[in-house]
């Protein structure tokens, strides 16, 4: 591997070969020791789902269908939001203090980076799904005929899109105020058109063929699988894996993008 030197000091590029175990969790370990020391973010990641939930609940207080209804959709999509914001501030703040480039100038590549920061909110996302999926269903009363399992597992996918995503672009944004304005770029079209509101075959020809390649519509359909059947469907499975497979691919994207420094 060759070496550059810079005013007396030898620098070894990040490394280009596979994903390397012990860089990965080294940076998750990182990651998660910096969040213990941030309360407010700890409770933005963990706490505002279940508020969230809570105050969906009393709203429809007057009519608990509509809250089974929608309730199973929303506990996937209120954690992939809140991972997103946290995700793409966070890997920003990185960037702008100088963190990051530091740390690419270790033997630590690009995929280590990114991987590490998915394990360790992921590993917040296991929580957050957890206490989000066990308030709605054994303190709110939400309804679904299905296993409490798979909903957590849709729960769990959502909100690791959602850490991908941030993850993804963060790579674009020059500051946290910026990375902020992507959400109604990324994350509201998404919600809008992810049959939420409305069957996505009642919607014009052209929205529908879109939200067909977004994956939040897929898990949507994947919650109402669950809430209307007993049983794991083939295409419970097709949501999931479609789920998993976009937020693994927009990790590899977030890789290939992730820049040392803001422009």
């Amino acid at each position: 591997m060759s070496t550059t030197t810079l005013s007396g000091t030898t620098i070894t590029p990040a490394p280009t070969s596979a994903l390397n175990l012990s860089r990965t969790t080294a940076t998750a370990a990182r990651v998660l020791r910096q969040l213990r020391h941030d309360p407010r973010t700890i409770a933005l990641l963990i706490l505002v789902p279940c508020l969230l939930l809570v105050l969906l609940r009393y709203v429809f207080d007057g009519s608990p269908q509509t809250f089974d209804n929608i309730g199973a959709s929303l506990l996937g999509i209120f954690p992939l939001i809140t991972m997103f914001l946290v995700t793409s501030i966070a890997t920003l703040r990185e960037r702008t203090s100088g963190t990051l480039e530091r740390l690419l100038a270790m033997p630590l590549g690009k995929g280590d980076l990114i991987a590490g920061y998915a394990l360790a909110f992921g590993a917040l996302a296991i929580i957050q799904s957890a206490l989000a999926t066990g308030l709605a269903l054994w303190a709110l009363g939400l309804d679904v005929t299905g296993s409490p399992w798979l909903l957590l597992l849709v729960a769990l996918l959502d909100a690791l899109l959602g850490t991908a995503l941030g993850l993804f672009v963060s790579a674009f944004a020059a500051s946290e105020f910026q990375a902020v304005q992507f959400m109604p770029a990324v994350i509201f079209p998404q919600i809008l058109l992810c049959g939420l509101f409305t069957p996505r075959d009642n919607m014009h020809p052209a929205l529908e063929a879109i939200s067909n390649v977004l994956p939040m519509s897929y898990a949507v359909d994947g919650m109402n699988e669950v809430l209307k059947h007993t049983d794991m469907t083939a295409t419970f499975v097709r949501d999931v894996l479609i789920v998993a497979g976009s937020a693994l691919l927009v990790l590899c994207l977030g890789a290939a993008t992730l820049r040392r420094r803001t422009a």
